[in-house]
């Protein structure tokens, strides 16, 4: 009696290796061609989908997992979920993932007490077969963590070693900023960061601004101490900056913030104290968030996305054996110049600073 021919009380599900016995195939091979996997010819794929049909045969992913020792599942950790970065890092990847056939589990670290959680107890354990870190800096005591869990990882935006990695060469699009401001004719630029005291370790904050202090000093030029301010991440930290970058007795003619949110809060706060821009302040962001265009901002923009889409695919091809798992790629970032930038008006360039009304 074949299945088809079964009544309902007497249906029991197929197995991989009914599947494979009707194929004409062996047990791995179904579990490939079923999963999308490489190295199996589209003629098999196809009599395996057919035979697979015809049996009504549903893979049991908890039996895959005590067959192959494998979870058909990948890891990805991020700092904040909130965060537009880290949203479309994990659209990017996620999409490649699940086309080639694996299921995402996305842990949110959050702070710095959930950072520690998540390296001390390991929660991915056994549960993944590969890691995608979004932007986070690992220590040499938490290296030694990963490591044990005994599966590839890929970091994206952060910096580690012994690991696989995306991001972008930051220090050149800081430096491309920088010189954008300057060919304007910029001689006072100031800069306005995201604070890295967040217990996360973040890199990029401080890389930034030390590419940043190097490309002006490149440029011949010195910014004053006050000009280069910190807040929270963010609109509604890049406003605060802004506000005590007002506050000083001079202002620069041009601002570089370390991300396009950050610009948003400038923007604002500049709007709001009556200095228009770019006539009176240029302002430059990084990034080319979405809303980027909508304010009309000048920004350094990087392939979000892309990086989460190639830091899952160097992470499947090393958990297949097919890649190195160390490997290294920078993708690269472009000048997009919108109005918020423009030569600075009148001479002597800086001002003082005007009073900001809320």
């Amino acid at each position: 009696m074949t299945i088809e021919q079964r009544a309902p009380g007497e249906f029991s599900p197929a197995s991989i290796f009914d599947v494979a016995d009707r194929a004409g195939v062996s047990p791995s091979t179904v579990s490939r061609a079923l999963r999308g996997l490489p190295n199996v010819a589209p003629a098999t794929r196809e009599r395996v989908a057919r035979a697979a049909h015809e049996l009504f045969y549903v893979a049991s992913p908890a039996a895959s997992g005590l067959a192959s020792g494998r979870t058909t599942t990948v890891g990805i950790v991020v700092p904040f979920l909130s965060r537009w970065f880290f949203m479309r890092v994990v659209q990017g990847a996620e999409e490649v993932i699940r086309a080639a056939g694996y299921d995402v589990l996305l842990h949110n670290l959050g702070d710095a007490a959930g950072r520690e959680r998540f390296f001390d107890r390991l929660p991915l354990n056994r549960k993944v077969d590969g890691i995608v870190l979004v932007d986070v800096t690992v220590q040499p005591h938490e290296q030694a963590r990963l490591q044990a869990l005994g599966v590839p990882v890929t970091v994206v935006g952060g910096d580690a070693l012994g690991v696989g990695a995306v991001g972008i060469d930051d220090a050149a699009g800081v430096r491309m900023a920088v010189r954008h401001l300057v060919h304007l004719g910029h001689r006072d630029i100031g800069m306005l960061g995201g604070d890295a005291a967040t217990g996360l370790n973040f890199a990029v904050p401080g890389r930034r601004r030390t590419t940043f202090l190097g490309a002006i000093a490149e440029a011949g030029l010195v910014t004053k101490p006050e000009w280069v301010v910190s807040s929270d991440w963010g609109i509604e930290g890049g406003a605060r900056a802004t506000e005590r970058l007002l506050s000083s007795r001079r202002v620069p003619t041009a601002l570089f913030a370390e991300s396009d949110e950050v610009a948003f809060g400038a923007l604002r706060t500049l709007r709001l104290a009556g200095l228009d821009v770019p006539r009176r302040m240029s302002v430059i962001g990084f990034d080319d968030h979405e809303m980027a265009s909508v304010v009309n901002l000048t920004t350094v923009a990087q392939p979000v996305d892309a990086q989460g889409a190639a830091a899952a695919r160097l992470l499947i091809h090393a958990m297949l054996g097919h890649a190195d798992p160390f490997a290294r790629l920078a993708l690269p970032t472009q000048l997009v110049i919108r109005g918020s930038t423009a030569p600075p008006s009148g001479a002597g360039g800086s001002r003082r600073s005007p009073a900001v009304t809320h």
